[in-house]
C-alpha cells in the first residue's frame, strides 16, 4: 500500500481540511505516515496569509524530495489557488490543485502517477466541503463556514477561497455528534468568517446564533470554543448566549486590525472603533473573567505615527487579554498594494515590537485578575521536558508535571499567585501545578 504524508501551513481551517482529506486517503487504503517516513505521496496544504509563502512552500518541497526522492508532491490550499503556475514550476512539484479541486484530488490525479495544474477561477469554488480534524483527541477544529464576501483592502482570502458559504445546521450538528462519540472534549468552531454563517447556494438561510444554540444541546462534548469572529457580527445576542451557555466557554477572539477610524476606513473594515469598544464592554459587563484576544495589523499604508499611537492607546485602555500582532506585508491583487503612504519596513517592525510588549502586559494583567478563582483545566497530550499543559475555560494556559492519568481529563484548579518568572502557581488535589 502507498504511504502518504501531510504538511499544513496556516490556520485552523486549513488544519481541519487537511485532516478530512487525510481520511479520504485512509478510506481508500493508503497508509498515513509522518513526513519523515519516506512517503510515496506528499500533500502540502498552503496558506496565502503567511509571509514568504513562496519560500516556505519551496523549502517544504525541497525537504520532501530529500526524504523521498521518487515521491509524488501535490500542493493544495490558498497559495495554490493564488499562484498555481508559479508553484508548478517549483522543482519537485508534481501537481497543483486549487480551491474548487482540492477535495476531488482523486478525480484529477488518478493513482498519483498523473500530474498537472488544476486550478479553475475562484468563482468556480461554490461547493461547501465539510471538514473536521481528529488527530488530537483533546481538541477538534470543526469547520462551519468557508469563503468571505468582505473586501478588506489587505486580504487575499476571498481570492483564494471564494464567496461566503456554509453547511446546514443539521449537517454540522450531525458532524458534532460524530465527534462526541470519540474521546474529544473540546470543539473549536472555525471558518474564514464564521459570524457570517448561514449562506447556502448564495442566499442566507440560517444564522450563527441558531447554530450555537443547537450545538449547546449536544451531549458528549464538554466545551465549544468560538474562533475568530468579526466585531460587527458578534451581536449582543451571541454574547448573552455564551454568558449563560452550558458548553460555550468565555473566550472570544475579535479582530480589530486598527484602533484608528481613519485606517479602518482605508482598510475597508465594516465597523469603527466605538463599535469595537462597545463589544468589549458588553462582554466584560456580563462575563468579567472572559478572555478576549485581538488581531492587529501595524504598518498599513497611511498609518502615520499618530495613527499608530491611536491604536496603541486604544488597546492600552481596553480590557482585553492578549494580542496577535501582524506586520503588514504587501499582497498582489489587493487594494492596499497600490495605496500611498507606504510605511518603512523598519518602522513597521518597531511598531510590532511595541504592540507585542503591550500584549505581554495585557496577558499578565488578565492573569493577575484571575488569581484566587477556581477553573476547569483540560489537560492535553502536549509534553515538553516532563511538563504537560492545559487550558482553563477562559484560556489561561497551565502546566503540570507529566502524569499520564491527567491527559484529556478536565480537573478543577485554583490559581494562587504569579511567581518571579511570571508563572501562575495553582492548586489541584493531586498535583502542584504551575502556569506556563
Amino acid at each position: 500500500m502507498k504511504k502518504v504524508a501531510f504538511y499544513t501551513l496556516g490556520c485552523k481551517l486549513n488544519y481541519s481540511e487537511t485532516s478530512s482529506i487525510s481520511r479520504m486517503f485512509e478510506d481508500r487504503g493508503y497508509i498515513k505516515v509522518d513526513f519523515t517516513d519516506q512517503p510515496d505521496i506528499f500533500i502540502i496544504n498552503t496558506c496565502s496569509v503567511t509571509e514568504n509563502a513562496d519560500k516556505k512552500c519551496k523549502k517544504i518541497v525541497k525537504e520532501a524530495k530529500k526524504i523521498s526522492p521518487s515521491s509524488f508532491v501535490t500542493i493544495i490550499g490558498c497559495y495554490a489557488q493564488l499562484k498555481p503556475k508559479e508553484i508548478s514550476e517549483i522543482n519537485g512539484v508534481d501537481a497543483v490543485l486549487g480551491a474548487a479541486e482540492k477535495f476531488r484530488l482523486f478525480d484529477y490525479l488518478d493513482d498519483f502517477t498523473k500530474g498537472g495544474v488544476y486550478a479553475s477561477e475562484i468563482k468556480e469554488a461554490k461547493t461547501y466541503n465539510a471538514s473536521y480534524s481528529i488527530a488530537d483527541r483533546t481538541r477538534t477544529f470543526l469547520k462551519v463556514q468557508d469563503g468571505c464576501n468582505y473586501g478588506c483592502a489587505f486580504c487575499t482570502i476571498p481570492l483564494a477561497r471564494g464567496k461566503s458559504r456554509s453547511d446546514s445546521i443539521e449537517n454540522i450538528v450531525a458532524q458534532a455528534k460524530e465527534i462526541a462519540r470519540t474521546d474529544v472534549k473540546e470543539v473549536v468552531l472555525t471558518g474564514v468568517n464564521i459570524g457570517d454563517f448561514g449562506i447556502q447556494d448564495g442566499r442566507r438561510k440560517e444564522k450563527f446564533i441558531d447554530l450555537i444554540r443547537e450545538l449547546d444541546q449536544i451531549e458528549g462534548i464538554d466545551r465549544f470554543r468560538i474562533s475568530s469572529i468579526e466585531p460587527n457580527l458578534l451581536s449582543n445576542e451571541v454574547i448573552e448566549f455564551v454568558a449563560q451557555s452550558k458548553r460555550f466557554v468565555p473566550h472570544f477572539h475579535i479582530p480589530l486590525q486598527s484602533g484608528s477610524d481613519t485606517i479602518l476606513k482605508r482598510m475597508n473594515r465594516r465597523y469603527l472603533s466605538d463599535l469595537y469598544q462597545s463589544r468589549v464592554e458588553k462582554i466584560k459587563t456580563i462575563m468579567p473573567g472572559c478572555c478576549i484576544g485581538v488581531d492587529v495589523i501595524v504598518g498599513f499604508p497611511g498609518e502615520t505615527e499618530d495613527e499608530f499611537l491611536k491604536t496603541y492607546n486604544f488597546l492600552n485602555e481596553l480590557d482585553i487579554s492578549y494580542l496577535h500582532v501582524f506586520t503588514y506585508s504587501e499582497r498582489p491583487n489587493t487594494k492596499a498594494v497600490d495605496m500611498e503612504g507606504v510605511v518603512d519596513q523598519g518602522e513597521r517592525n518597531e511598531r510590532s515590537k511595541m504592540l507585542r510588549g503591550l500584549s505581554e502586559k495585557k496577558r499578565r494583567y488578565f492573569y493577575e485578575h484571575q488569581l484566587g478563582n477556581t477553573f476547569e483545566v483540560l489537560f492535553e497530550e502536549d509534553v515538553q521536558e516532563g511538563i504537560m499543559h492545559g487550558f482553563t475555560e477562559n484560556y489561561v494556559r497551565v502546566a503540570a508535571k507529566y502524569d499520564p492519568i491527567l491527559i484529556n481529563e478536565i480537573k478543577s484548579v485554583t490559581l494562587k499567585s504569579i511567581n518571579a518568572d511570571g508563572h501562575v502557581e495553582v492548586e489541584e488535589p493531586e498535583e502542584a501545578l504551575i502556569h506556563h
